[in-house]
């Protein structure tokens, strides 16, 4: 009965003539740069987060920001089956047999199965984001300094944890986004830390300006080395409805994708990307003809969307209940509570309850919103796909520079993307992920807070992280999954999974 009285709650929150209209902006946005290769959702919610501050609502602030995040997980799947590039990175396994149905001329299938497997996984994702967030709010509650400093750690190794590639290089990715937290004065002693004696860095690095150097402007600079020449298929995209046959194959596969994904999502360094290659390998572990995967198979178009929508989904629970994000995007939502002086965490829910379940109900109302939308509008993202990358580029890079000189209207934060765009191309080129950088950098204040406060209840004793049961389960957790990911059998897998990927 509370569920649904908080759910009601939400429903009147989001169902606002504001928050639908801005629901609509952030879904329609979202679609339009998981169409577009070279722009995610990273880079254009920071650019939108100078807008958030006209924004007298922090709910409707959010609302737009989600609705960008998961309509992107939609766009990608567009121009993965058009075109064989996976506008978003959670969409790059819907390339491999989306685009061979497409070449098959069953374009117009493939894309309303992943609207449909989409939009089921959105709707249980939210029941179950609704269904799990208080409980895991009340467990919050019980959280100290110390304990919040190991749920970190256990973050940063899940990160590293669920990385593409050598274990090595993730952590090292982790220790150097920790090191650039570390830029900046020092809090307690008020002293200033690797500045460099340069005053604009006294208070730290902008996130904005590495988010944009290390995903907006490095990815550009990846796609001007791709070639121009792309196959889209435009008089193709018909018989958007299914066939029965086709409902039959995909239905098990879009339950499984979605299982998936709202489990995966949850996970630190989890979300979109990992949900659907897990989704995909297990579709054709468990099919009776893998060899069709790879030809034009429909269960490898179904459960991957639909994993990929649901770990979207999924990763706003640690985010709003523990105020821990999973993944650089959420790391951005942070912000922008941030910026509306709404500290993340379990006490969102009780002191801020319309902005809590006003966001959840938001969700569902924006996957309608783009199953409905989507579509009938591929013909326009079809148009948007045959304009040339080397037109689209400086308009995307002027946006990107405009949205980072407006968080602090300061020229350096401009500048400062330009080595962090030549760290993230090259970092793309060393097989070295930059995501866990990222996470490290956002968590790596917090972690420096909390380490603090615990030494200093405890006067400082550093066995008050394994005298506390909840704190010493949580690096035993971390420890754990360490061990498990440098076994040799396990390390063999990662690198062989990395190699096929590329």
């Amino acid at each position: 009965m509370e569920l649904i009285n908080n759910l009601a709650l939400g429903l009147s929150t989001a169902g606002t003539l504001v928050n639908l209209m801005y629901c609509f902006i952030g879904v329609v946005l979202g679609t339009l740069i998981g169409v577009l290769p070279g722009i995610g959702p990273l880079a254009t919610i920071a650019m939108l987060l100078p807008a958030t501050y006209k924004m007298t609502d922090p709910t409707t602030a959010l609302i737009m920001l989600a609705g960008i995040y998961y309509g992107a997980q939609y766009g990608g799947s567009t121009t993965a089956i058009l075109v064989n590039l996976p506008g978003e990175s959670s969409s790059v396994v819907t390339t491999l047999d989306g685009y061979q149905m497409a070449r098959k001329g069953r374009a117009g299938a493939a894309l309303a199965i992943a609207a449909i497997g989409s939009f089921i996984a959105g709707t249980v994702g939210t029941l179950m984001l609704a269904a799990f967030a208080p409980p895991l709010a009340e467990v919050a509650f019980k959280f100290g300094p110390a304990e919040y400093f190991s749920l970190m750690v256990l973050g940063l190794i899940g990160a590293v944890v669920l990385a593409h590639g050598s274990v090595l290089k993730a952590l090292a990715m982790v220790v150097f986004g920790l090191l650039l937290g570390m830029v900046g004065t020092d809090v307690n002693s008020g002293v200033a830390r690797f500045s460099f004696d340069v005053p604009e860095l006294s208070d730290g690095i902008e996130f904005v300006a590495v988010a944009m150097g290390m995903f907006g402007f490095a990815e550009i600079i990846l796609n001007l080395e791709q070639k121009e020449k792309r196959e889209v298929f435009t008089s193709k995209v018909t018989n958007l409805f299914p066939r029965w046959d086709d409902f039959k194959v995909a239905l098990p596969a879009i339950l499984r994708g979605t299982g998936i994904g709202s489990l995966l999502g949850i996970l630190p360094g989890g979300g979109a990307v990992l949900s659907s290659f897990a989704s995909y390998a297990i579709e054709k572990k468990i099919s009776k003809t893998p060899e069709e995967f790879g030809k034009g198979a429909i269960q490898g178009v179904a459960g991957p969307e639909s994993a990929n929508n649901a770990g979207a989904q999924m990763s706003f629970i640690p985010m709003l209940t523990l105020g821990i994000p999973t993944n650089p995007v959420m790391a951005l939502m942070v912000a922008a509570m941030m910026i509306h002086n709404i500290q993340p965490g379990p006490q969102v829910m009780t002191s801020n309850p319309k902005l809590f379940w006003g966001l959840i109900v938001s969700m569902w109302i924006g996957n309608l919103m783009l199953v409905i939308l989507n579509l009938p509008l591929i013909g326009l993202w079809v148009k948007l796909l045959s304009v040339p990358y080397r037109i689209m580029y400086p308009a995307i890079l002027l946006f990107c520079c405009i949205g980072c000189y407006s968080i602090n209207n300061n020229v350096f934060d401009v500048f400062m993307t330009i080595p962090f765009a030549i760290l993230g191309y090259v970092f793309k080129k060393l097989d070295c992920e930059p995501a866990p950088m990222l996470l490290g950098f956002v968590l790596g204040k917090l972690m420096e807070e909390y380490l603090r406060r615990a030494m200093t209840i405890s006067r400082g004793d550093p066995m008050v992280f394994f005298t506390r049961p909840l704190s010493a389960t949580l690096l035993g957790l971390a420890f754990l999954l360490l061990i498990i990911v440098f076994l040799p059998a396990i390390s063999k897998k990662r690198e062989e999974a990395f190699a096929g990927d590329d």
